[in-house]
């Protein structure tokens, strides 16, 4: 075994006692000990493979323009698409079950053997890692196999680089084995060159963030969804909360009640960051407010043609108008609950103001922020809490541009959607966000660059 090896299995026996004894720890480490040790069927294509690895559901949603651009560049490239997270795995199938040229694995835990296997099975030509997602063993083990790994969209935030420094002993061959970095910030290039990366394979490049956003004003099928649960964005004032975190919605429906005072008729579109907290959520809003569950609503209608009622009980073939004006007639109208994958966009496109979640209550540092991009992609006014550490740089573009509203607590958030409701000045700012979306757009496209060049030659 190597000596990582050791430092892993010493970790979880140290921590054995917890995740033993805690029901939910011990299934998620059964569960990788499981799925995440190098058991997926071999690749038996000849041709080049990309490997990409994209830890959860933000990185995954970067790939599909980077695997398009690649495509066109080298049509004879395969790709290997290795997720951590359920949700991400969760979206890598939503994005390229239906591709043959696209392999799906769950990224190997860091133990040599499970390394060793995976990169056996699969033979990648280069492996691209997003963000950071650095592991002594893997980067040892692509080395030996003479597998070139890139890191595009490189962040390093203040509290990983003092960890990854504290060790510096041990982490600085790992970041020399490095290809190539491409940083989001100059200030992330920094970082990287002082754990070790040599500063001839760092460079700046912005982030990936901004390309996976259509700058659009109207989004195909967002009509059918506002129908479907009955919204009229035509003539009602539509606030939708998007990527929530525990602790926020009770925040945001405290807010809401407030706001009706002013805005009777105002609507509310709550989805939440994780799936798993659907059922959650559902029962907070349900003991204050009527309820319409998208999931729900779309069964009912592709099956009956028909409609949720803010009691939940199904309304037999009403046509999508008669519907808006039933749910708006509700006092208080009912909050909409976005319990389905891949539609905050959708959502997004329906709103008069947006609110962005897991930013106004301190989840860890390690959850602070989600996508602002999509809403400013579609020139939606956009609210913010103080917690956007992971999105630092993409805050940064839209603070120097005046084309976010930052709040710090539940009465600044009141207060800011009160005023993008009634200010002209809302769409103005909507537009600004837009237009730095358009300006930072094209990492991508310098990310394909690098990959290319540490590919074989056809």
């Amino acid at each position: 075994m190597a000596f990582f090896d050791i430092a892993y299995v010493a970790g979880l026996c140290i921590a054995a006692p917890y995740w033993l004894l805690a029901p939910k720890a011990r299934r998620k480490v059964f569960k990788a000990l499981h799925e995440r040790v190098g058991r997926e069927a071999a690749r038996t294509e000849p041709n080049p493979a990309v490997m990409i690895h994209a830890v959860s559901l933000g990185e995954i949603n970067a790939t599909p323009a980077m695997v398009g651009l690649l495509s066109q560049a080298r049509p004879d490239l395969r790709f290997i698409i290795a997720t951590t997270t359920d949700t991400g795995t969760a979206r890598a199938q939503q994005l390229y079950s239906t591709n043959p040229n696209v392999t799906l694995i769950r990224y190997p835990l860091d133990f040599s053997n499970a390394v060793r296997r995976t990169l056996d099975a699969q033979r990648p030509s280069v492996v691209v890692l997003i963000e950071l997602e650095v592991w002594p063993n893997f980067i040892l083990e692509c080395e030996r196999r003479g597998i070139p790994v890139v890191l595009v969209n490189g962040r390093l935030t203040p509290g990983s680089y003092r960890g990854y420094h504290r060790l510096r002993p041990f982490t600085a061959p790992m970041f020399r084995r490095l290809a190539g970095v491409m940083a989001q910030e100059q200030v992330y290039a920094d970082r990287f060159i002082g754990l070790g990366v040599p500063p001839g394979r760092v460079k700046v490049t912005g982030t990936m963030k901004f390309d996976t956003a259509q700058v659009t004003d109207r989004i195909e099928d967002a009509d059918e969804i506002a129908a479907n649960v009955g919204l009229s964005p035509a003539d009602q004032k539509i606030w939708v909360c998007g990527s929530t975190g525990p602790g926020e919605e009770a925040i945001l429906l405290d807010v809401y009640q407030q706001l009706l005072t002013q805005f009777p008729a105002l609507r509310l579109v709550i989805v939440p960051r994780k799936p798993e907290r659907f059922d959650e959520v559902a029962q907070l809003i349900s003991a204050r407010f009527g309820l319409i569950r998208r999931s729900k609503a779309r069964d009912a209608i592709a099956c009956l043609n028909g409609m949720i009622a803010p009691d939940g009980t199904l309304l037999p073939k009403v046509s999508p108008t008669s519907a808006s004006a039933m749910v708006a007639s509700a006092d208080p109208p009912p909050v909409i609950l976005g319990d389905t994958m891949g539609e905050l966009r959708k959502f997004y496109s329906l709103a008069d103001v947006v609110f962005v979640g897991r930013t106004l209550v301190d989840l860890g540092s390690k959850q602070h922020g989600s996508d602002m991009i999509e809403p400013a992609a579609l020139a939606k006014p956009v609210i913010v809490g103080p917690f956007t550490g992971n999105f630092a740089e993409v805050t940064n573009c839209f603070r120097k541009a005046d084309a976010l509203r930052e709040v710090r607590d539940a009465a600044g958030l009141r207060e800011a959607v009160a005023e993008m409701l009634t200010s002209p000045a809302a769409k103005e700012m909507g537009l600004r966000a837009q237009q730095v979306v358009r300006n930072e757009q094209g990492a991508t496209a310098r990310h394909v660059e690098m990959i290319l060049a540490h590919l074989p030659k056809r």
